[in-house]
């Protein structure tokens, strides 16, 4: 699907920036800045969620380890 990125000077000379830093093209840049942040996102969730099963699992044992 077809999508207008509309930037601020600011952002674009960003891209801009990133694009030949990495010898890509500004669209290039910009899906991979997009995959990252959304890989990472997604990584941050998954530890969040298993770090939450982890303390309510352990809850008991973490207690006593704490005392």
């Amino acid at each position: 699907m077809a999508m207008t990125l509309r930037l601020s000077d600011a952002d674009d000379d960003a891209l801009e920036a990133l694009a030949a830093a990495t010898r890509v093209s500004k669209h290039e840049a910009a899906l991979r800045a997009i995959r990252d942040a959304a890989a990472r996102e997604g990584h941050s969730t998954a530890v969040a969620e298993l770090s939450a099963s982890a303390r309510e699992r352990y809850a008991d044992l973490l207690d006593r380890l704490g005392r």
